[in-house]
């Protein structure tokens, strides 16, 4: 008998110490939390007196060959791999920075391209390729060492 007096105390404190644990993990506290943060309230900002006009900017798009003909501007290949950490870091800073109005920069797989790559002389990604309308070389850059969209610019936008 002392025996199972044992296991039902055992059961009882082990149902317990669960409900207690679940009380005190329940969403319901959230709910509470999120009420009161309610009641705080907002920060206060400072209205704007007129909307900054927003720049215009150029495109980033993957390469094709229709894509590049029907396109108008300054046209530059970015030769990009997906496993490049530069090339990450420079699409990013691509993305961040904009690009300049009238400008599109045309994303390429380096590895599927190899024809291209070797039409422009590239032998490393993160090569930026400068073109003319016919898709004759212009310019080229190698942003590996600073692969920031800035230094691209730098070295081949006007």
């Amino acid at each position: 008998m002392d025996k199972k007096v044992l296991i039902f105390t055992i059961g009882l404190m082990l149902l317990i110490s669960g409900a207690v644990t679940y009380a005190l993990l329940s969403p319901k506290n959230t709910i509470i939390q999120e009420q009161a943060d309610e009641k705080t309230p907002p920060p206060k900002t400072q209205p704007q007196s007129s909307p900054t006009p927003q720049p215009s900017y150029g495109n980033y798009i993957d390469y094709s060959e229709a894509n590049v003909a029907s396109t108008t501007g300054t046209k530059i290949l970015f030769f990009h791999a997906p496993w490049c950490p530069q090339c990450r870091e420079l699409e990013a800073s691509i993305k961040k920075d904009g690009i300049p109005s009238g400008v599109t920069i045309f994303k390429v797989d380096y590895d599927s391209n190899q024809t291209l790559r070797q039409k422009y002389g590239v032998t490393i990604q993160t090569t930026f390729v400068k073109i003319d309308a016919a898709g004759n070389k212009l310019a080229s850059y190698v942003a590996y060492e600073t692969p920031q969209f800035s230094s691209v610019q730098r070295a081949l936008l006007p």
